[in-house]
């Protein structure tokens, strides 16, 4: 199983969600984040001054997957979530060792 973690824009997470419901992906934790990457911020003009923001907002979206759907998933929110712009978000692979369904007890695949 893998533990998908994708940073994205946050005008871009419905989009994503439609593009991953189509895959099939049953379930998915979002939260809104604040964070910055390589380019430190950005600077905008606000009752005419002008002003850096160094925390800008994005999305996490979580996904707990099977190693079957996870190149699908990874591949979907790439091309969905891209504006072909600095500071597009990015998307982390992890190994999940187990997962468990509190209500059930199932555990492994059959638990997502």
């Amino acid at each position: 199983m893998k533990f998908i973690i994708a940073i994205i824009k946050p005008f871009k997470l419905d989009e994503v969600r439609e593009a991953l419901g189509s895959l099939g992906v049953a379930g998915m934790t979002v939260t809104e984040v604040k964070g910055f990457g390589r380019q430190k911020g950005q600077t905008e003009i606000y009752r005419g001054a002008e002003y850096s923001t160094n925390m800008l907002p994005k999305v996490k979206i979580e996904i707990a997957a099977s190693d079957a759907l996870a190149p699908q998933i990874i591949e979907s929110i790439q091309q969905t979530a891209s504006t072909e712009a600095i500071g597009d978000g990015k998307i982390f692979v992890l190994d999940l060792a187990s997962a468990v369904r509190i209500r059930t007890g199932e555990s492994g695949d059959t638990a997502l």
